[in-house]
């Protein structure tokens, strides 16, 4: 297992979004299980620059470095994708 991540990663959805509430469910365990320091939720259709880009892909999970993970993720994935985001910062 990996030292928790010192940085957070921004979840981007909707309120209405079941797939949303999901991916919140698994990062609220990774925060749990002290993988993931923290993260934020965005909604998306507040901003009209964010509707366009994710609107179709939500939800989004991204990195402080960019990189992104698109749902639908498996908790193995979501892992993989915590533990390169550290690894890119040694």
């Amino acid at each position: 297992m990996p030292d928790t991540c010192d940085n957070s990663m921004t979840l981007y959805g909707t309120q209405a979004c079941h797939l949303c509430e999901q991916a919140a469910s698994l990062l609220n365990l990774a925060v749990q299980e002290a993988l993931l320091s923290a993260y934020v939720e965005v909604d998306i259709s507040e901003d009209e620059n964010l509707f366009t880009r994710y609107g179709f892909r939500i939800p989004v999970l991204r990195r402080k470095d960019g990189e992104e993970l698109d749902w639908p993720f498996s908790p193995s994935q979501l892992l993989d994708f915590i533990e390169s985001g550290a690894q890119s910062k040694e």
